[in-house]
């Protein structure tokens, strides 16, 4: 049992792993090019409002009290993200300075973040708690797994089995935490006027497709662990 289970050869030996991770694998394809579909469309129709993504999420945050998260342009492509630690919404510089529908969206769901951090709901508190948990797992599972198939040690394999399953939780913990935060960007940005009913019809095609990818991450990871399960011989019989 030991001695078949190798999970760094896996990707390239082993076809028991894309029967498991094919499903995770096809969604995250899919996803991706809803993203990059949906965020294209929309990126080419301007809000009425004018406000660009900055300005939406200062305005967003600024009705609900939040007066203490600063806003900062950053490189790249949909790099956007709200780091809890340091208070700082960080926009991508096309959602930053754009002003189209696809960039109000993606900036006020981060302001959904922040607003979600001001009121402590909870499944990002414990989502935040388990970051260090989530990526020591990430980072050592394969090592202590690798080792233990190595030495034909049984309980090391298990261990990278259980470190994995942090990432696994995490995934599990941020789903509702990312919905959450599409959610209350609907809202806000009807409910402050800065899009029209309408226009929320764009901005919701471009904030589901983002959260597929959420949904690929987690199946992906879930279909992961199973594998791992599967090759330790933990799904049905083991042998010994």
């Amino acid at each position: 049992m030991v001695d078949s289970f190798q999970p760094v050869m896996a990707f390239f030996m082993d076809p028991m792993y894309f029967v498991f991770l094919a499903p995770g694998l096809l969604l995250a394809a899919w996803a991706q090019w809803r993203v990059s579909s949906a965020y294209s469309q929309g990126s080419r129709i301007p809000s009425a409002s004018g406000m660009n993504g900055a300005e939406a999420a200062a305005y967003i945050m600024h009705q609900a009290g939040i007066e203490n998260v600063r806003i900062e342009p950053i490189s790249g492509h949909l790099t956007d993200h709200y780091d809890p630690s340091h208070k700082v919404l960080r926009l991508s510089e096309d959602v930053y300075a754009g002003s189209s529908l696809a960039a109000l969206g993606i900036a006020a769901h981060e302001a959904g973040h922040a607003i979600q951090d001001a009121q402590g709901y909870s499944p990002l508190v414990i989502r935040n708690l388990m970051v260090p948990a989530a990526s020591l797992g990430s980072n050592l599972a394969w090592i202590v797994m690798l080792a233990g198939a190595l030495l034909a040690m049984f309980q090391l394999i298990v261990l990278g089995i259980v470190l994995f399953s942090t990432t696994v939780a995490f995934q599990l913990v941020n789903l509702p935490v990312e919905f959450d935060a599409s959610r209350r960007a609907r809202e806000a940005l009807q409910m402050t006027g800065i899009v029209s009913a309408q226009e929320d019809y764009t901005v919701g095609k471009v904030l589901n497709a983002a959260a597929l990818t959420y949904v690929a991450a987690t199946l992906t990871a879930i279909m992961t662990l199973l594998y791992y399960l599967f090759r330790a011989g933990l799904l049905g019989n083991r042998d010994d």
